[in-house]
């Protein structure tokens, strides 16, 4: 058996970081809102810097949990949920502001709602 509490507190890490992107992508209608003004390429960063915290995060509950919580929970890809924290960290510069929206219009919602619903169900 894994220590519980120990990963209810990466949960609640990854939590907080899926929470901080919903709130800086809401502004962005279009991936050039990321490129076409300073400010949007910072919101960019810094919601690259919160996936980066995501994959690294799911990768240590994994370690925690012996590889055995994250695949009861099939409906989000956890390998390339955890993918993107490589490929933000060693090819950033390759990054596309439409890959970045793509991920926080169409995954962070998803991986929100089930990293609360194992939060619930680790605490039952």
């Amino acid at each position: 058996m894994y220590d519980k509490e120990l990963a209810l507190e990466i949960l609640h890490q990854i939590e907080m970081s899926a929470q901080k992107i919903v709130q800086r992508f809401e502004p962005i209608k279009a991936p050039i809102d990321f490129t076409a003004t300073a400010t949007g390429t910072e919101k960019m960063d810094a919601i690259c810097m919160m996936l980066v915290v995501i994959g690294e995060s799911l990768k240590n509950l994994d370690k925690v949990t012996d590889q055995n919580l994250l695949p009861q929970y099939p409906n989000i890809d956890w390998k390339k949920a955890k993918g993107m924290r490589d490929i933000i960290t060693h090819h950033y510069a390759d990054i596309h502001a439409e890959t970045v929206f793509f991920t926080c219009e169409r995954k962070i919602p998803s991986l929100l709602e089930t990293i609360r619903i194992i939060i619930q169900d680790l605490k039952n």
